[in-house]
This record gives structure tokens, C-alpha cells and sequence, in this order.
């Protein structure tokens, strides 16, 4: 049997929509992402509804409320974990947003990168193949598959 654990992951435009908030994962020793960029977001928890979920997590990671988010996608990563974890992410894009980002929490510094750049930054090997979608405008939304091991993706497949 195949129980994921779902999580989400949000990618929160700036008003101009040319730069994107990261957190950079530089605060926790032992941590799974420690050194990479990422969007913001975390675990679902029992009772809510992902969406629900990526406005908490947002909210609790960056100090912001999410104003306007669309679900560009999801991806099911077999193996990703730090014990080979398989988890299901449902990708968010954050257009609109009330608040202040704060500038750092407990995984680390947040800050905003241009988007067109986001590419050279220190990243997870298979984000370099979702991102494109979440940015691309294509109004369907698309759905991966991303096995991992031993920290690097084995192959990437999707459909829209």
C-alpha cells in the first residue's frame, strides 16, 4: 500500500511579478534541505484541506496572508525523504498576499530572488524540472512523478 505524506510547497510572487520569495534552509543543522532554496510550505495536517494547509504554512513560514494562490500542480515523489520518505506535494503559486514577509524564521533567511535568476541558485536537482511549470503560465495545472534516491531524482515524467 502507497501512503504518501502529502505536503505543499508555495511560490510566492512579488507585486511585479518578477521576483519570488525563497527561504534559504541555513538554520537547522541535520536538516534535509540544509544549504537549498525553496518555496515555502510543509506538512498537511488532520482537518484541513490543502489549500487550508498552504495559507497556514504560509502564513507561519513568511508572516503573510495569502490573498490570491492557484494550484499549479502536483508531484509525487517516491523515495524523496531524508529516510526515503515517498511524499505527494500539491505546488502552489501565490499571486497576491497581505503583509510583510518576514526576513527569517526557523529554517532560515528569506528574501526575495529574481526570478530570472532563481535557476543558478543552490537547489534540489528535480525542482530544476517543476519550476518551469509553475511559472509558465499555462493555465493547467500538471501533475508529476519524481522518484528519488539517495537524494537525486531517477527520472521526471508529467502531464497536464
Amino acid at each position: 500500500m502507497y501512503m504518501p505524506i502529502i505536503g505543499t510547497l508555495g511560490y510566492i510572487l512579488s507585486q511585479d511579478q518578477q521576483n519570488v520569495l525563497l527561504v534559504h534552509r541555513n538554520a537547522r543543522k541535520g536538516d534535509h534541505h540544509l544549504g537549498k532554496y525553496n518555496g515555502l510550505g510543509g506538512k498537511m495536517e488532520p482537518g484541513e484541506d490543502v489549500m487550508g494547509c498552504m495559507a497556514r504554512e504560509i502564513f507561519e513560514e513568511a508572516g503573510i496572508v495569502c490573498k490570491k494562490m492557484n494550484l499549479r500542480g502536483t508531484v509525487n515523489w517516491p523515495g524523496f525523504g531524508a529516510k526515503g520518505e515517498n511524499w505527494l506535494g500539491f505546488i502552489f503559486l501565490v499571486t497576491a498576499f497581505d503583509g510583510t514577509p518576514k526576513s527569517e524564521n526557523e529554517e532560515g533567511d528569506l528574501a526575495w530572488h529574481r526570478l530570472a535568476d532563481i535557476g543558478k541558485l543552490p537547489m534540489w536537482e528535480g525542482d530544476r524540472f517543476f519550476l518551469p511549470l509553475v511559472f509558465d503560465g499555462d493555465p493547467r495545472p500538471f501533475h508529476g512523478h519524481m522518484p528519488y534516491k539517495n537524494g537525486s531524482p531517477l527520472s521526471w515524467d508529467y502531464s497536464r
